[in-house]
């Protein structure tokens, strides 16, 4: 990974949290007339705001990608097995399915809210490792299933303290899933690119 691909990972990633909160923002607020910073009368304002906000949550969310693979690396190293590191990645998956569903149904959401969103955000994890495996290979199903859930739980986890708001938690958890799974795509092809690009200069400096 060069500065340049780094460069252009966390600034596509930003741009990435910024376009999906206003898309997320403007449902929000098309579907709740108390949702933004000033209402439905000032929609450029609060697209503003909501653009700024996915920047922050982008940057955020690239800090949370970078960690997990800085723990992938300490990992491998302390189990030296891989097959035991997946072990531990699909356990801690599973008891986070139920433990973000508890979470919810502490603060009281409501009879749905609480079991819906753990749900939908396992499929849609599901549903990325999916890809992943078809664009790389099978070993990349479980760590794609645990950076999409368990690293987007982590970094939602603001959004679910306090006071419980529905639309404040998809508002951050939609643009950190997006992002999350923007940089997990891209990471095998700029490393492929660096890889060929590395095997080109290598060969130029052979001839």
């Amino acid at each position: 990974m060069t500065l340049r691909k780094w460069f252009f990972l966390f600034w596509s990633t930003m741009a990435v949290g910024a376009i999906s909160c206003i898309i997320a923002g403007i449902i929000m607020m098309l579907s709740d007339q108390e949702f933004g910073f000033m209402g439905m009368e000032a929609t450029g304002f609060n697209a503003s705001m909501m653009a700024i906000s996915g920047l922050m949550i982008g940057a955020f969310s690239q800090m949370g990608f970078f960690a997990y693979l800085t723990l992938n690396y300490i990992a491998l190293s302390v189990f030296r097995k891989k097959y035991l590191w997946n072990a531990l990645q699909g356990y801690t998956t599973a008891f986070c399915v139920f433990g973000l569903g508890y979470v919810l149904y502490e603060d009281r959401t409501n009879n749905w809210f609480f079991w819906a969103l753990p749900l939908i955000l396992i499929a849609a994890s599901l549903i990325a490792a999916w890809y992943k495996v078809k664009q790389t290979n099978k070993s990349a199903f479980v760590p794609t299933v645990f950076l999409m859930y368990v690293v987007t739980f982590i970094e939602a986890w603001p959004a679910l303290q306090g006071e419980t708001n529905i639309a404040a938690i998809i508002f951050m958890v939609t643009p950190l899933f997006l992002c999350n799974a923007y940089q997990n795509m891209m990471m095998h092809r700029l490393l492929k690119k660096t890889e060929a690009d590395s095997a080109v200069g290598a060969a130029k400096s052979a001839s």
